[in-house]
């Protein structure tokens, strides 16, 4: 009988999966002076209690439906061995363990100020209590009860309930003889007893391949091999630095045979490969947090700490960053914290509630993209996101952050019209939370990983994104320069006979230079969507559009600010960026292709290997014009200047077909060798030139007292040093 033992009311709840304390009833507990284990193993039709050393064996009494207790003479370790279906197993009762979590973390969690919560939540594979298994800890303050499902327990969530650790919100248990590989989900009771659709892992480390979407337990491993890179990172990452980005979706990169993305450990040796060959200093990744559409890009995430399981593992991710960094080139990450998609699986009313989302959908929906906006002012979110960042940086050794649409997250207005937002406190539109939270993002991050960079896409006028937080600014290292981006193209793509009228435009961009750190992004968004490519925008006959594109990548390298280029664009890709195919190598057969390629690669050399050009990036004192108001000629020249000593660079632009002769004022004597033309033959131009260099006349021009006359080919930028630094 085991009515002393348990009442039917207990029971039935156990057997139901609706009771919200599961480990003050299952596994072993003292009742009326006695031991009593207590096991739930639907299935079963017998069960016994293996106890001591001997294993002695204590038939447990079947209360019903897999509930069985059994009583013990003393409290002792036991094992269970269970019968049924003609079968017989012994396992571990996950219910005889005590809590993983300690005191502090639960402190942390609770107040929200714990750095790395991904070393207490998630799935860990341990030995606890000298057992090995896995720890699973989940954040769900408002569910009634939760379990971990998966393969291992026939993804019945009566089988695996969690200990609610009441302080925090968060559950927790551990799952003895359960290991790295082993699929899960958890289930979650809602308010009322409403069953949720099985959730992700928030803080999951993997994932099954998409479409199938559950989380894999797996282990961060792999050591790194990077202390040179890491010792010299920070000085690399300076506003002073040479800093040109090679941005990268690795799904369409390039394709195996078959049509096979590749895996991080061929990317490892044939991207790196290939961005250190082309002089890159870095390579950016567009998001590779999981995320369920391909068509997303990643920029609709679900498993924020879980590198997309589509090229391999963590351990395989990490063996690519390190794979880069013994190459010379840092690693940025996309890193998506605007916005989650609504799929069932993920963060969405996780626990039956707005949890990680606002519950007004004038605070919680992005309207533009079907997408959840995080709920940035509660404490537990801010600090899951502020952890994420950090996670990327600690865990992978990533170089840096690039944050995706900050600007849909600074102002409660993004894309509403009147109505469907929320003022701010002051009944303002700046959204103080998300201010808050970014700031709390790059303090943490540059804090405890010194020498990152972050880097934000804000296409608005919002004051100080890259200054200092304890300057008033956002402290990002660095901000996208999107009007830049605007202006220019809107100006490349113009016939060249209409330049003249547009001729500011491209200047324009001067006024503004020094307001923020600035890096000239000609990104993704500039090759999708109907924009064509970046070689379908130029103007004109086959050879016009090549020239135009390779004056106006001299034109970008030259302009004060770091650079970054979409791949494809480096070789003049003819097509529209396609996420679902490769690029179009074979293009590189064809000369004109392989010669913008050769520029490029030249750019990044020249760029890195002259101080004029990238000092003083982001200081006035680095850049002077020659002739900005040369309309009629449609031709641009300044100087660029380093430190003092450095050779200064004297940069000529002409964006019409026709070749001219040009009188070019300079501020000193002596010869200026042509360190860069690109209308050069090697890059598929007329090879029209200054024969190596010109040599400067004492004859005042441009309000300067030395100038010299130059051959200025058509639809070509010419950079001139100075041979001797007076």
């Amino acid at each position: 009988m085991t009515d002393d033992l348990i009442d039917d009311a207990t029971a039935w709840a156990l057997v139901e999966g609706r009771h919200g304390d599961p480990f003050s009833v299952l596994g072993p507990h003292q009742r009326g002076g006695k031991w009593v284990v207590t096991a739930f193993v639907p299935g079963a039709d017998s069960l016994t209690v293996l106890t001591g050393k001997a294993g002695k064996e204590l038939p447990a009494t079947h209360w019903g439906h897999g509930l069985f207790l059994c009583t013990l003479p003393r409290r002792s370790s036991y094992r269970l061995r269970a019968t049924g279906h003609g079968t017989t197993w012994d396992f571990e009762d996950p219910f005889r363990f005590g809590p993983v979590l300690g005191e502090l973390d639960e402190y942390l969690l609770g107040e929200g100020t714990h750095r790395r919560i991904w070393q207490v939540l998630g799935a860990h594979v341990i030995t606890h209590e000298g057992v090995a298994g896995t720890h699973f800890a989940v954040w769900a303050p408002n569910a009634e009860r939760v379990s971990v499902v998966g393969d291992f327990n026939i993804w019945d969530g009566r089988r695996h309930p969690m200990r609610r650790r009441r302080a925090t919100g968060v559950w927790e248990t551990f799952v003895p003889d359960l290991g790295e590989g082993a699929t899960y989900k958890y289930e979650i009771r809602g308010q009322g007893g409403r069953l949720l659709p099985l959730k992700a892992d928030p803080v999951g480390f993997g994932s099954e391949h998409p479409p199938a979407n559950a989380s894999v337990v797996r282990t961060l491993s792999g050591e790194f091999h990077d202390a040179d890179w890491m010792a010299t990172r920070a000085a690399r990452q300076t506003i002073d630095a040479p800093i040109s980005v090679y941005e990268v979706h690795l799904g369409s990169w390039r394709r195996a045979p078959g049509d096979r993305m590749l895996s991080y450990i061929e990317l490892a040796e044939q991207l790196v490969d290939y961005a250190a060959d082309m002089d890159f200093t870095h390579i950016e990744l567009l998001p590779v947090s999981e995320f369920p559409f391909d068509g997303s890009w990643g920029y609709q995430p679900v498993g924020l700490f879980a590198p997309t399981i589509r090229h391999g593992t963590p351990a395989e991710f990490r063996a690519f960053v390190d794979a880069a960094h013994r190459k010379g080139l840092g690693v940025l990450l996309d890193w998506v914290p605007g916005h989650f998609p609504t799929d069932a699986h993920g963060l969405g009313q996780f626990d039956g509630t707005a949890l990680y989302e606002h519950a007004d959908p004038r605070e919680g929906f992005h309207q533009d993209w079907n997408t959840l906006i995080y709920n940035y002012g509660r404490i537990e979110v801010q600090n899951f996101l502020t952890s994420n960042a950090l996670y990327w940086l600690e865990e992978f050794h990533i170089d840096g952050l690039r944050v995706d649409a900050v600007a849909s997250m600074l102002y409660r207005d993004y894309s509403r019209k009147q109505g469907e937002w929320v003022p701010n406190r002051d009944g303002g539109r700046e959204n103080y939370e998300a201010i808050a939270m970014l700031r709390r993002m790059n303090v943490t991050a540059y804090a405890e990983s010194p020498g990152v960079m972050t880097v934000a896409e804000e296409s608005t006028a919002f004051p100080g994104v890259s200054r200092p937080v304890n300057h008033g600014g956002l402290g990002f290292g660095f901000k996208w320069n999107m009007g830049w981006m605007n202006d220019t193209l809107s100006y490349m793509q113009k016939d060249p006979i209409h330049r003249k009228y547009h001729h500011h435009q491209m200047t324009f961009g001067l006024h503004y230079a020094w307001s923020e750190n600035y890096i000239l992004p000609i990104s993704h968004d500039e090759v999708v969507h109907g924009k064509g490519s970046m070689l379908g925008k130029m103007p004109g006959p086959g050879e016009e559009k090549f020239a135009n594109l390779r004056a106006y990548y001299g034109f970008m390298w030259a302009h004060p600010g770091k650079k970054l280029l979409f791949m494809g664009q480096e070789f003049a890709q003819g097509a529209e960026w396609n996420h679902n195919q490769s690029l179009d190598w074979h293009q590189l057969d064809i000369p004109a292709h392989a010669g913008v390629q050769a520029l490029v690669r030249d750019l990044n050399r020249v760029y890195r290997a002259t101080p004029a050009l990238h000092v003083n990036d982001t200081r006035p004192e680095g850049f002077e014009w020659i002739e900005s108001n040369d309309a009629e000629a449609s031709v641009y020249a300044w100087l660029r200047k380093g430190r003092a000593g450095d050779a200064m660079v004297a940069v000529v632009v002409n964006m019409t077909p026709v070749e001219r002769t040009y009188r070019l004022g300079l501020p000193s004597g002596g010869l200026w060798a042509e360190l860069l033309n690109t209308d050069a033959a090697l890059y598929g131009g007329g090879n029209r030139g200054n024969l190596g260099g010109v040599r400067a006349e004492e004859v005042p021009h441009h309000g300067r007292p030395w100038s010299a006359e130059i051959r200025l080919p058509p639809l070509a930028a010419i950079y001139l040093e100075q041979e001797k630094p007076v």
